[in-house]
């Protein structure tokens, strides 16, 4: 499982084609380093008015935050591929330079998340965490 949250500014997500370039390239990041199926996707965008996203002015008008919450259970490696994948494709589509986005993975026990009407622990899934 993971849970993946987008934080940007509301005028940059609302470009064009931005908020799906960045679901296609955070997807296939998840999916390539962490093995997960493709039909396994779950995003949450969060736009912000430059007034309520206070950061460095060197980051810019793309600066993106993600933030990757996941069951524990991943090798420091994963983990590590998990984000030179994320600032890779970002940078590909739609072109984040790596200078500005942060990536953050919050690694939880199973037990402390509820899926379709069961405690993680108990969930049966149809692919690996321990990879």
């Amino acid at each position: 499982m993971a849970q993946i949250k987008i934080f940007a500014h509301r005028e940059f997500l609302d470009g064009n084609t931005t908020r799906a370039d960045i679901t296609r390239s955070v997807h296939g990041a998840v999916v390539a380093a962490l093995d997960f199926p493709e039909d396994k996707i779950f995003q949450r965008f969060v736009a912000l008015a430059a007034e309520d996203f206070v950061h460095p002015a060197d980051r810019g008008p793309t600066y993106t935050i993600i933030e990757v919450s996941v069951f524990e259970g991943r090798t420091p490696e994963t983990k590590r591929r998990l984000v030179r994948e994320l600032f890779a494709r970002l940078a590909d589509s739609p072109g984040i330079a790596p200078h500005s986005v942060e990536i953050t993975i919050f690694e939880t026990p199973r037990e402390n998340w509820g899926i379709r009407g069961l405690p993680g622990d108990e969930l049966t899934l149809g692919y690996q965490v321990n990879v």
